[in-house]
């Protein structure tokens, strides 16, 4: 499992395992929080192209689906 705290999701750098599109390389840029610090919005950036999509942040915990850093 991927060690991460939602306080430092915010412009860390992913690679997606199975590669769509050719879309690998990943960069949270945006992650909302509620009045309990519960994160409620997390948005990723391709870098290749800039394409932006919602996830849920607990997918990035996955080691089947995603590496921390770019890789």
């Amino acid at each position: 499992m991927n060690q991460i705290h939602p306080k430092k999701l915010l412009h860390s750098k992913w690679t997606k395992v199975e590669v769509v599109n050719k879309l690998k390389h990943f960069t949270v840029i945006k992650v909302e929080y509620d009045e309990l610090q519960n994160v409620i919005e997390c948005i990723i950036r391709a870098e290749i192209n800039a394409a932006e999509f919602a996830i849920e942040w607990r997918d990035l915990k996955d080691p089947q689906r995603w590496k921390i850093g770019w890789k």
